[in-house]
């Protein structure tokens, strides 16, 4: 029997849901949104924590089913958190103040039968590396240490569902990449669906094989990371994942045989060749997005055009300004040559070696001036939107 969390969820007050998502065994799923998007109320819900009694929808893990309510039915299932066998870790920890290391993590093996807790507690003491420290009060402990205590803690109860809320937000950067790694690898070693709420964009990105992207309490977008960040749904999820490349135009469908599978995008006059996957009509009006990491960007050595046949797109752009932020710079650039584009500009952010490469030093702002690049923009790094009217 698999555990597969699946979730579907609505709710009118306090907090507006509309969410659907699931998670397969062994995989971890970020929600990821602005403040009040509701992530953390889909954690207490799935909890059992959330008392509200306009929540409706169905949360299942496997074949048991924890919360069934609907609007026209008189009898529904809303199990008890003690009864929901979820393991939770919060962002301040939780920790009983009064109670050592070890203690804090015994209080969660009620469920287990008493002639195994010992041997249950000195595992989770040596997988979680917190042997030396088991009779520390959470005082004596540092930020992490009392990070790990609590998602041993979580653990304990053999979970049939592990939930994080924002976990590592409050430690330090070396904390921060021994938990990750610590959660890598507990993501080997147990078969459990992980639900991780995060604001942190990179973190998603680095932990996460499905992000379901939140917004005023309703699911805007789910899917792999790459999906999600490179092709947004629609210029709300745009913002939200902090795209800043995000322009309009219209599309056109090639009118030649042999280039099927090829459109163009009229970006003010500039034609830029990108991927037609039959999704939309001739002529439609589009917002579109580019995934910077896809940019090839050299020195300005031969002349450079957005017209030429496909799937080349060159432009030919000035730096205006580069923010160097050690090892990396964030740069803005100015295309040239097309009047219609004077206004608008490219945020990239570049390696700071990448930069120098160029002949730029990114520590030197004046020395931008005049300095131009070709910006090749392959096809895929073009997501284009439809305009809804």
């Amino acid at each position: 029997m698999t555990n597969k969390l699946t979730v579907t969820l609505s709710n009118s007050a306090p907090m507006h849901l509309k969410v659907q998502f699931d998670c397969a065994p062994g995989e971890l799923v970020a929600l990821v949104g602005p403040s009040g998007s509701g992530k953390t109320s889909v954690l207490r819900a799935i909890a059992g924590l959330l008392k509200t009694p306009s929540l409706q929808g169905r949360i299942t893990v496997g074949d048991s089913v924890w919360f069934d309510r609907a609007v026209d039915s008189k009898q529904h299932t809303n199990l008890s958190p003690q009864d929901r066998q979820v393991g939770l870790v919060f962002q301040n920890y939780a920790l009983f103040p009064h109670l050592s290391a070890i203690d804090n993590i015994a209080v969660a093996t009620t469920h287990t039968p008493a002639e195994d807790v010992t041997n249950r507690l000195t595992e989770l003491i040596q997988r979680l590396g917190l042997a030396g420290l088991e009779h520390r009060l959470p005082s004596q402990l540092s930020g992490g240490q009392q990070q790990r205590v609590a998602l041993a803690r979580a653990l304990a109860r053999n979970p049939a569902v592990l939930l994080l809320d924002e976990p590592f937000s409050a430690v330090d950067a070396p904390s921060r990449a021994r938990l990750y790694r610590e959660l890598a690898n507990l993501r080997n070693s147990v078969s459990t669906p992980m639900v991780l709420v995060t604001h942190d964009l990179f973190e998603a990105r680095r932990l996460a094989d499905r992000v379901v992207i939140l917004d005023a309490g309703t699911t805007l977008q789910s899917g792999t990371p790459e999906q999600v960040f490179s092709r947004p749904r629609n210029a709300r999820v745009a913002e939200l994942v902090g795209i800043q490349n995000h322009f309009q135009g219209r599309f056109y469908k090639s009118s030649k045989a042999e280039q099927a599978g090829w459109g163009q995008l009229d970006w003010q006059g500039c034609m830029l060749t990108v991927l037609d996957k039959n999704k939309l009509d001739d002529g439609a009006h589009i917002s579109w997005v580019l995934a910077a990491e896809h940019l090839d960007i050299t020195s300005d050595n031969t002349s450079a055009t957005c017209e030429q046949s496909p799937p080349h797109n060159t432009l030919r752009c000035q730096f205006l300004e580069v923010l160097s932020l050690g090892e990396t710079s964030i740069c803005t650039l100015a295309p040239l040559g097309w009047p219609a584009l004077a206004e608008l500009r490219l945020t990239l952010t570049l390696s700071s070696a990448h930069v120098r490469s160029l002949g730029i030093e990114p520590e030197n702002a004046g020395d931008t001036a005049q300095r131009t690049v070709n910006v090749h923009i392959p096809p895929q790094s073009v997501h284009i939107m439809p305009i809804r009217t």
